[in-house]
C-alpha cells in the first residue's frame, strides 16, 4: 500500500509505467479498518487487542492476478480496553511508541482464485525490526459499494508469528507463549483520481 518490499530496478519503473488498466488502486478506510492481535497470558488466558488508527492502499488487477498491500499503523493507538495496560504497552517495556511510533505491513497478493487472491507475501516492520510474515485471506471480496456508488472491496487476513523475534519479549521469563495471532479487516474505497482515469 507504494513503498513495496521489492528490488529496486529500472524494470519495475517501467512496469509500474506500462501497468494493465485493469489496474485498480484502493484506499483504506481508516473507520472500517481496525487490526488486531490476540496474545497469550501466561497460560491463562487470551488478551485481546486493537489498533485504532491505520492507513493503507492496495493495488490489485484481478485479470492479471496480481497486486500489492501496504498498511501503516499507529502503534501508540493500542488499545486492549484497559488504560493501564494501554499505557504499558506504548512506553519503553514493550512498544517504545517514542522511537518506534508506527508498525508497517507491505506485500505481494498471490495465490489468485476466480479474480480474488488467497495470501500476501510481505514483510511486518515493528519495533524497528522487519522480518517476512504470510497473510492468509480468509475472504476477499469487491462490489459497488451501496451509498458511495463506487468500487468497494473489504477481506479478512491473518497470520501468527513470534513476538519475541521483533524485541517484544514481555513476560517470557513468566512462561507467555511468545506466538500472536494478528488479524487484519480492511474495507476500501476505490482512490477517486484513479477511478476518473
Amino acid at each position: 500500500m507504494p513503498r513495496f518490499p521489492l528490488p529496486v530496478l529500472p524494470a519495475l519503473a517501467f512496469a509500474a509505467a506500462a501497468a494493465s488498466a485493469a489496474e485498480q488502486v484502493y484506499v483504506l478506510e481508516p473507520g472500517h479498518t481496525f487490526p488486531s492481535f490476540e496474545a497469550d497470558h501466561m497460560g491463562m488466558s487470551t488478551w485481546r487487542g486493537k489498533f485504532n488508527r491505520s492507513r493503507g492502499e492496495v493495488r490489485i488487477d484481478r485479470e492479471r492476478g496480481t497486486g500489492q498491500v501496504e498498511v501503516t499503523i499507529d502503534a501508540r493507538s493500542v488499545d486492549f480496553g484497559l488504560d493501564a495496560l494501554n499505557e504499558w504497552a506504548v512506553g519503553e517495556q514493550f512498544f517504545d511508541t517514542a522511537k518506534y511510533p508506527e508498525a508497517t505491513y507491505r506485500g505481494t497478493l498471490v495465490e489468485f482464485r476466480e479474480g480474488a487472491p488467497t495470501k500476501v507475501e510481505g514483510e511486518l516492520t515493528l519495533h524497528g525490526v522487519t522480518r517476512p510474515l504470510a497473510l492468509t485471506i480468509d475472504r476477499f471480496k469487491c462490489q459497488p459499494h451501496p451509498l458511495h456508488k463506487r468500487d468497494w472491496c473489504g477481506a479478512d487476513a491473518h497470520a501468527v508469528f513470534d513476538r519475541s523475534q521483533f524485541g517484544l519479549d514481555a513476560g517470557k521469563d513468566y512462561g507467555c507463549d511468545m506466538n500472536v495471532t494478528l488479524r487484519i479487516q480492511v474495507e476500501a474505497d476505490i482512490r477517486v483520481d484513479a477511478a476518473a482515469k
